[in-house]
């Protein structure tokens, strides 16, 4: 399988001596679905930043697509960003008084999407994820389920390399935070790579790829596929 994104030896310090992130090196491939867990205060939110550039290592190598990203402009950066990495946040980010499909199409704005091509690309992610017939709503008309389908309806509308997801189910209750897990599997299946943030092992467990983290370290990375090989799930990585 071809690496997608890769980080070498990373580290993230802070002013103060704050070692958020410390010496990790992890590779997602291309048509992964893996889950990143850990407790509050594990590192899992700066290595969320890191891979999907929103912030940068104070030592280490960051690949996407085989480019060091470190050595990047920020200008680069964001072109970057918008052509290869898709987004998903647990507060969905909708803009209020913008319509479902409108929503969509923002994330074609800053991939250099046409203006003519963007709805329709946007429709088509919608329906997508279920949400055909609510092209024209507004995000306060939406349930929570919907506003986050809506949410990953953007992240996947421009094709990106991989899909970094924080907390998807967060905000939502047990079922409708099943469905989004239900959907992200199908997007998995159609071939999306996806990387699942999340403090909840009840939902990384449900992913074929687990890495956990504590403390700014990687601590195990399994997949069920090994988990199943190994008689009483001995720890790996």
């Amino acid at each position: 399988m071809s690496e997608v994104l890769a980080l070498e030896r990373v580290t993230r310090q802070y002013p103060g001596g704050v070692t958020a992130l410390d010496d990790v090196s992890l590779v997602v491939t291309r048509g992964e679905l893996l889950g990143i867990v850990g407790p509050s205060g594990s590192g899992k939110s700066t290595l969320l930043n890191i891979m999907g550039t929103l912030d940068l290592p104070s030592r280490g190598i960051v690949r996407i697509g085989g480019e060091d990203v470190t050595r990047l402009s920020d200008r680069r950066l964001s072109d970057l960003r918008g052509a290869r990495l898709g987004f998903v946040f647990q507060q969905f980010h909708l803009t209020e008084g913008s319509t479902a499909v409108e929503n969509v199409a923002t994330g074609l704005l800053y991939a250099g999407v046409a203006r003519r091509r963007r709805r329709r690309l946007a429709e088509q992610a919608l329906e997508r994820v279920g949400l055909g017939h609510r092209l024209r709503h507004l995000p306060h008309q939406l349930s929570g389920g919907e506003k986050q389908r809506v949410a990953i309806a953007r992240a996947v509308v421009n094709e990106p390399d991989v899909i970094l997801a924080d907390e998807p189910t967060g905000a939502l209750d047990t079922a409708t935070g099943d469905s989004v897990l239900d959907l992200l599997t199908e997007l998995h299946a159609d071939g999306a790579t996806i990387a699942v943030i999340t403090h909840d092992t009840d939902v990384a467990a449900r992913l074929p790829r687990r890495v956990t983290v504590r403390d700014g370290r990687i601590v195990s990375d399994r997949s069920a596929e090994n988990e199943e090989r190994s008689a009483g799930g001995t720890r790996c990585g």
